[in-house]
């Protein structure tokens, strides 16, 4: 397209944005209006894209991370001849045009946004996964200037400097006016393009409203071999409205349909262009992999050799990695510890260092996702919740599919401490819609729930141990999502004990003290904690008509909450960590909290009693 098209195509986006938005009665029209030439540009000129196969291998891809201005990427999507949508059913429930994207637009969108700071996390993923893996289509990512104050972005920006993501253009539409004030730096572009500078950045400022320079800034990041590539874009929010243009007050209001819309639409004329864009690519792509055809070897892991389960989980990747070439894994500076540094050693190409950075670890491997790999993700379980709006965000891109594996939960790490302790991750994770949730309690069962997780669609979380445990399964033992093993019972079992993790061992050792006393328990590992195995609950509480749970969490919203949300047991007790913690020995902190073998016999005489 010439200058005067893509000048008329950005009139175009504004008027279909506004009048979208105003037919909604809600929505972000003048950050649509700042962006229009930006977006008219890139589509219209720049982004090598096949407007019939938003997946075709060799294009570009668009990720949004200013989500709430989806109406010019429908009106975009439109005018090129990717969607056949009425742009005016924007926002309804029937249809896919979203208020901020979603990959209910498939192809076109891979990745929720709209929490803002995560578009170029995902971005650094989806172009890392196509270099490392042969693919020479480019992502472009857009922001808004008042995101980039979110400390997530900086993660992004270090990591694709760190990785030298030379196929990542970002674009900062700085168009001065947040959503209830002036940005940080206001119009002052020199000041942002600095900033990107000392995170290793090639930055270009210009004026987002002329397409010539808009253009060339695109020329420019394409020839840049070396670095990522920042456009750093002066605009005017509202651009085009003397109601609106660089006013304050205007974040998130549609124009009234009505007089006030129709002079907007006056002002910003209706000018006819042609829009023909056709079909290409940047090159031929080598094949995706696929999922494996022949299952993987069996682990190795001997009855009672004692392990933790995070070293299983290490094992596993390599295992599976060998046969399933999908499997990527990132880890966030804990490898030697999450034994991620397993895999790393024996599929470098196929490991990414995150370094300690969880927001950009989880926002990366969502790109991934996107791209078509299964990403497995690792850190401590403590240091996820700092990640935990990255995790929901993932959770609103299904299908996107991704393993995200905490280690060093509960108090049974010990010495390290409260700061080191996951003591919430299972609430966490289980509050999460769609979300899978698995526990191991040994290493056979670690590394057979690796397998599970690799296998179960969505956002699947593994809760890993610090301290070695004995391994009571066999190599024929299978793990369902969804199931629970009942590892003693008998008809004459008065009390069942639900355990997870280092709880199980704990069960176990209780069990066998209550048997010498003459009190018959029955024992079962959660190792589901969702979704829950209910009707193997539901009858062992018919049969036992009392529980006892244990578990090394907090009481709010883990594994105990779990069970007696799903099922009716009139008498019953809970054993969570219900104060906070300090260093000591494992031995002792499961002790200390309640949640040992002597706590469990005197929680099962409490409630046979009764």
């Amino acid at each position: 397209m010439d200058d005067e098209s893509l000048r008329r195509l950005a009139q175009r986006l504004r008027r279909d944005s506004l009048i979208s938005t105003s037919e909604a009665g809600s929505g972000h029209p003048t950050t649509c209006m700042s962006a229009a030439e930006i977006v008219a540009v890139l589509f219209g000129r720049e982004m090598a894209f096949d407007p019939k196969d938003p997946l075709r291998p060799g294009t570009d891809h668009f990720v949004l991370s200013k989500g709430h201005a989806a109406p010019v990427l429908w009106a975009v999507l439109k005018e090129v001849g990717a969607i056949d949508l009425d742009t005016k059913t924007l926002r309804r429930i029937d249809s896919p045009l979203e208020g901020h994207p979603t990959p209910r637009m498939p192809g076109w969108v891979k990745v929720a946004t709209g929490s803002l700071g995560q578009g170029l996390a995902a971005s650094c993923g989806m172009a890392i996964a196509r270099r490392r893996f042969g693919d020479p289509g480019r992502i472009y990512c857009l922001m808004g200037d008042g995101e980039i104050a979110e400390g997530s972005v900086w993660e992004a920006a270090q990591m694709a400097a760190h990785e030298r993501l030379a196929n990542l253009c970002a674009i900062v539409d700085v168009n001065a006016q947040g959503q209830s004030g002036r940005t940080m730096h206001g119009h002052d572009v020199e000041a942002i393009a600095a900033k990107w500078r000392a995170f290793g950045w090639n930055a270009i400022c210009l004026d987002g409203h002329d397409v010539g320079e808009v253009s060339r800034a695109y020329e420019a990041a394409r020839r840049e071999e070396t670095r990522p590539t920042v456009l750093v874009a002066r605009t005017l929010k509202g651009k085009g409205s003397k109601l609106s243009e660089d006013k304050d007050g205007w974040h998130g209001k549609a124009f009234k349909k009505g007089a006030e819309l129709d002079g907007v639409l006056v002002e910003l004329g209706d000018l006819p262009v042609t829009v023909q864009v056709e079909a290409r690519t940047r090159g031929a792509a080598r094949p995706r992999p696929v999922a494996p055809t022949s299952p993987p070897p069996a682990p190795k892991w001997q009855l009672g050799e004692e392990a933790a389960t995070r070293e299983a989980y290490g094992e596993a990747l390599v295992r599976l990695g060998a046969v399933d070439p999908r499997i990527v894994v990132l880890d966030a500076e804990t490898k030697n510890s999450t034994f991620a540094e397993k895999f790393k050693l024996s599929f470098p190409e196929r490991f990414v260092e995150c370094f300690i950075a969880e927001q950009v670890m989880i926002g990366a491997a969502l790109g991934m996702a996107g791209e078509g790999y299964v990403p497995c993700s690792s850190s401590f379980a403590a240091f996820l919740t700092r990640a935990y709006d990255f995790i929901r965000m993932g959770v609103y891109s299904m299908p996107a599919h991704f393993v995200i594996t905490g280690s060093h939960v509960g108090v049974s790490i010990g010495e390290d401490g409260a700061s080191q302790m996951g003591l919430e991750d299972i609430a966490m994770m289980r509050a999460l819609i769609g979300t899978t949730v698995l526990y191991p309690s040994d290493a056979m069962s670690a590394s057979r729930l690796v397998e599970q997780a690799i296998a179960t669609p969505g956002v699947v979380y593994l809760r890993m141990s610090r301290p070695k445990t004995k391994v009571i399964y066999g190599p024929d033992e299978q793990f369902p999502v969804g199931g629970c093993k009942v590892l003693r019972t008998s008809a004459a079992d008065v009390v069942t004990v639900v355990a997870g993790g280092v709880t199980v061992a704990e069960a176990l050792l209780a069990h066998q003290r209550l048997a010498g006393e003459g009190i018959s328990v029955r024992v079962i590992d959660l190792y589901s904690v969702k979704p829950l195995d209910v009707a193997t609950l539901t009858r062992c509480a018919a049969e036992t008509g009392a529980f006892v749970t244990v578990e090394d969490h907090a009481e709010g919203g883990g594994l105990g909450e779990a069970v007696f949300s799903a099922v009716c047991v009139p008498r019953r007790e809970l054993l969570a960590v219900r104060e906070l913690p300090r260093s000591a020995t494992p031995t002792q902190l499961l002790a200390h909290h309640g949640i040992d073998a002597d706590a469990i016999v005197a929680a099962v005489r409490r409630v046979a009693a009764r």
